[in-house]
């Protein structure tokens, strides 16, 4: 396999140092590694694959050296300067921000959903909202199948979905703390509030999720509904999904293709009390589904309930399987 020369942009964040424990585990062919940062973590030190690494300033200059893949997570401003800057130097982007997601020059990836949309990139490549991510991990095989009509999501956003200060809200809060990060205690409570409203009532997280499922899909027409919330849980979003489809569907038929569907683990037996915990998604890169069944308030509908670790499927995880995709196609 061919090795390659790897960034890592936003290095010293939650989402940055889960991707090199990812990128360890997976064993990616790299040659030469670079961790970078903004001014404030630069000369920090960090560990991969038993080496210490110095965190580089991000600058107009760090793509001068021939960097083959960078990873991208540090916010939507840095992404929209820093970007296309890479990319005009011949380095392959995966943008873990939502800064590009809409573009229709930019694909929007889920390895396991439309890898076939990697090779029309532009050397920038979105990786999807988290929340989006596992939806459609369960969504896509399904779609296939039956053909959906309608998709309702309501999420349970856990607060490592925020980065270190939502998770810093929910510690501090459970010692009686105020909040820093949300406009309301997150401790002891659900809050309906993920991201700014927009006009429409919805929140961005909401539209997000409406808007990059009809993308990576390619179905503009899809109607789609989101309640997004953030609750008191550190890790791993949960996320209840009511889909209605165009064609009938025989219910150990449906359970089997999500039986057989790549990245899904199938957690759905009421007599044993066993259905997708975050506790039990956390660390793994699964997706996890249970709680299925039959809407019987419309004619083709099914109800699921799709459990993932938000800061590896939903973010790191997923960035570095769009990468081991490039690398393939490198050979």
């Amino acid at each position: 396999m061919k090795k390659i020369n790897l960034a890592v942009v936003g290095a010293t964040g939650m989402v940055g140092r889960t991707f090199l424990k990812v990128l360890e585990e997976r064993q990616l062919p790299i040659e030469n590694f670079y961790v970078m940062a903004s001014s404030r973590s630069a000369g920090k030190t960090l560990t991969f694959n038993g080496k210490e690494y110095t965190v580089e300033e991000l600058t107009e200059h760090s793509f001068d050296k021939p960097i083959d893949i960078a990873l991208f997570s540090a916010g939507g401003s840095t992404s929209e300067k820093f970007a296309p800057i890479a990319a005009a130097h011949g380095c392959i982007v995966i943008d873990n921000s939502s800064q590009w997601r809409m573009d229709p020059e930019v694909p929007l990836i889920v390895p396991e959903v439309n890898p076939e949309d990697i090779q029309w990139h532009k050397n920038i490549i979105a990786n999807p909202n988290c929340s989006t991510i596992q939806a459609m991990v369960a969504l896509k095989p399904l779609d296939e199948k039956y053909k959906i009509k309608r998709v309702v999501y309501s999420t349970y956003q856990a607060v490592s979905g925020a980065g270190v200060a939502g998770w810093n809200d929910l510690e501090n809060g459970l010692k009686g703390e105020a909040p820093k990060k949300f406009p309301h205690a997150i401790a002891n409570n659900c809050l309906p509030h993920i991201d700014v409203f927009l006009d429409n009532g919805y929140t961005k997280e909401e539209m997000k999720m409406v808007n990059e499922t009809r993308k990576i899909l390619h179905n503009d027409a899809m109607r789609i509904t989101a309640t997004t919330v953030r609750v008191p849980v550190f890790n791993s979003h949960s996320e209840s999904i009511n889909v209605e489809f165009e064609k009938p569907f025989e219910m150990a038929e449906l359970l089997e293709t999500l039986r057989n569907a790549p990245g899904v683990v199938l957690q759905n037996d009421e007599s044993k009390n066993e259905y997708p915990l975050a506790t039990d998604a956390t660390g793994h890169d699964e997706v996890y589904i249970g709680r299925i069944r039959r809407d019987e308030s419309v004619e083709s509908g099914v109800n699921l309930w799709v459990v993932a670790d938000n800061i590896r499927k939903g973010a790191a995880t997923n960035a570095v399987q769009i990468a081991e995709e490039i690398i393939k196609n490198m050979q």
